[in-house]
């Protein structure tokens, strides 16, 4: 059956990495409407498929270089993309300058993120785990960049500058020599 085929792309694990992507897509429909709880809500579901069509992979040997690639096309939708357009749309009451500066910060966070991917593409093998990630993984990158929204949208910290420069920091980790522990 195809579901468990490891070269079918539309095997169960690949299908769940298919959810991820929606789940990023329709998530940035929603920023756009300015709905951004919506948006955090679907992105929150991408993370469980991320999470289970990993899990499905290993289960039932369908690790394949199509399912590498999808997974981080998907994780670049929905932890990198989706996550910058958030902050950078409710950053929006910025004018001019402010608006200028933030475009160029969340294009360098995008380009961090997709780098970081493809340099995990490139060292990953079908099916291994590593017992740590180098440098901060785009998941986790994601929920930095939605701790940043929380505590601007919440008036924590209003100063958009700050933003912008925890947002570079946050890209400059995602392809630093930092160890975080593979989960």
């Amino acid at each position: 059956m195809f579901l468990h085929d490891k070269t079918s792309h539309f095997n169960i694990a690949n299908l769940v990495t298919f959810a991820n992507i929606t789940a990023g897509l329709v998530a940035m429909y929603f920023i756009q409407q300015g709905d951004y709880f919506t948006a955090i809500v679907l992105a929150w579901i991408g993370g469980a498929f991320d999470i289970m069509d990993g899990k499905l992979a290993r289960k039932y040997n369908l690790s394949c270089e199509f399912g590498i690639q999808i997974d981080s096309f998907a994780d670049f939708i929905s932890f990198v993309v989706m996550p910058a357009f958030l902050l950078f749309y409710s950053l929006q009451k910025a004018e001019g300058f402010e608006t200028l500066i933030a475009g160029m910060v969340f294009i360098y966070y995008i380009i961090s993120g997709l780098r970081r991917l493809i340099e995990f593409n490139i060292k990953s093998e079908e099916g291994e785990v590593a017992k740590y990630f180098e440098g901060v993984p785009t998941p986790l990158g994601a929920i930095l960049l939605w701790v940043l929204y929380l505590i601007h949208a919440y008036g924590v910290v209003s100063n958009i500058y700050i933003i912008l420069l925890l947002v570079i920091m946050i890209a400059y980790l995602l392809n630093s020599k930092v160890r975080i522990p593979h989960p």
